[in-house]
């Protein structure tokens, strides 16, 4: 059976501050910078939140981790686990595993594995690497993509994490390139199908390539100046959701103006009937 979760990405204008990481070719360091948001609520805070509004999980992006220290993260875990909401994914949303570049290919890769490292201290089940930021349908960036997919793959492994990628970047952008990074990776990690990410009009084709190795699907709608979604292209998308026969998670993603929640409400109720 297929279950509700929602990406905190959904909730950005709520969490706090954003922390976004970025490469400084001068110095071949990453760097850091904040961009302040209101905190309405914190992620700690968070997990009984969405309990009660009706989630089973969520996806919590990096930077909205307020601090990675051990005891933190030990606080995370355990105020999923207090919620009895599963802590599904980590979407680590740095890094290029097809940088030409291979100072920073390296350094991306060392800020992987300690990511993945975080995942596992704060009790996610999986970790969202991004498969690249080459151009679809290039062999040699999708060999190279699933060569270190397969070696953080491995290293999760050891850590009881698993890796998943998206069809998100450049890499990835196409259904054909998402297949064969798949076909690559073979079983050493999975994948996440983001209605959003495909272009028009071959999307939904695209969407029955990928679902079949997908454990969860960011249900991303078409929204107009006020936040409301188009529901029959949105439903068009859960349709491929259906024919699939998919079983994972189901993750709400509003990026819409106006309040967050009640623009998650108003994809929450057509997704109801596809859980």
């Amino acid at each position: 059976m297929s279950y509700l979760s929602i990406s905190t990405w959904s909730l950005h204008r709520l969490l706090g501050p954003l922390r976004f990481t970025s490469w400084n070719a001068e110095t071949g360091q990453h760097e850091q910078s904040v961009q302040e948001q209101p905190q309405a609520l914190t992620l700690l805070e968070l997990p009984a939140e969405l309990a009660r509004r009706g989630y089973q999980a969520a996806e919590v992006c990096h930077f909205h981790f307020p601090s990675t220290e051990p005891d933190y993260l030990a606080q995370l875990r355990e105020a999923f686990s207090a919620a009895a909401l599963s802590f599904d994914t980590l979407l680590l949303d740095y890094g290029d595993l097809t940088a030409e570049d291979e100072a920073k290919r390296e350094a991306d890769i060392r800020f992987m594995r300690e990511w993945i490292d975080i995942a596992s201290l704060a009790g996610a089940k999986q970790i969202r690497i991004i498969a690249g930021e080459a151009k679809p349908d290039q062999e040699e960036a999708i060999r190279k993509s699933a060569d270190a997919l397969i070696e953080l793959g491995r290293y999760a492994s050891g850590k009881g994490v698993r890796v998943v990628s998206e069809n998100f970047k450049s890499l990835t952008s196409t259904g054909s390139s998402s297949v064969k990074l798949l076909e690559n990776i073979g079983d050493a990690a999975d994948f996440i199908t983001d209605f959003g990410n495909f272009a028009f009009p071959a999307k939904y084709a695209e969407f029955a390539m990928t679902l079949p190795r997908s454990v969860s699907v960011h249900a991303k709608a078409q929204y107009d100046g006020d936040g409301f979604p188009d529901r029959e292209e949105f439903l068009k998308c859960l349709e491929t959701v259906r024919a699939a026969e998919f079983n994972g998670a189901i993750v709400l993603i509003y990026d819409g103006p106006g309040d967050m929640w009640a623009g998650l409400d108003r994809i929450k109720d057509i997704v109801a009937e596809y859980l």
